[in-house]
């Protein structure tokens, strides 16, 4: 495929994908298309496979290229990225859509550009917890990304504890609504559970940050 036809390809689910941005993930390394004779780039299946994995990848879990990178090193030698459940192979459509991007503990604490003090604090407050084998998971990265900026407020892990408290509530509801169709334990009623957990979680979300909001906004009153 040429890099017009890659374009057409990913812009469907990356809208802010360009030419430009392909051409610069080859200059990083991410990709290393084939050159026709004349010098044009010819791409195959497997680098738009890659390279939807690695715009997947930054995308929802805002990974900097060099982790990106290692991952994909990962897979070239047919590695696991994934530890819990299934294999991801390289570059398939299940390694791009996978949410199972696992971090050791040097590359967290890059990603998130925190001090390894600030995450084993996290960890102390169980705001942060390590998966199986010492690796972090893309909500672990999250949550210590947003305390790293709460921390140049003055808030400190042991401040959050009221916020995990109000997650974990929060958590419980949604256990209440979908716990009888887990319960069930067929394919329909699980894929029904996990949507429905999906829409009471955004739901409590949003009402959570209407009711912060409003409380914040009386602050000026």
């Amino acid at each position: 495929m040429s890099i017009g036809e890659v374009l057409a390809q990913l812009r469907p689910d990356f809208a802010d994908v360009s030419i430009s941005k392909i051409r610069f993930l080859e200059t990083e390394g991410l990709v290393e298309p084939q050159r026709s004779p004349s010098g044009y780039r010819r791409f195959s299946h497997d680098d738009v496979a890659r390279l939807r994995y690695v715009l997947t990848v930054q995308r929802d879990h805002y990974l900097p290229l060099r982790v990106i990178k290692e991952q994909l090193g990962q897979l070239d030698r047919g590695m696991e990225l994934v530890t819990e459940g299934s294999t991801v192979t390289p570059y398939t459509a299940a390694a791009a859509a996978s949410d199972e991007v696992l971090l050791p503990r040097a590359s967290l604490l890059e990603a998130a550009a925190i001090s390894d003090e600030l995450l084993t604090e996290l960890e102390s407050y169980g705001m942060v917890t390590a998966r199986r084998g010492g690796a972090y998971d893309a909500d672990a990265l999250l949550v210590a990304r947003t305390a790293a900026e709460l921390a140049q407020y003055g808030l400190q892990p042991r401040h959050l504890r009221s916020v995990r408290t109000a997650a974990e509530r929060q958590v419980g509801l949604v256990e209440q609504v979908v716990a009888p169709m887990f319960r069930q334990r067929s394919a329909d009623s699980r894929g029904r559970a996990e949507e429905t957990a999906a829409d009471v979680a955004r739901l409590t979300v949003r009402l959570h940050a209407a009711l912060v909001d409003a409380g914040t906004r009386r602050l000026s009153r």
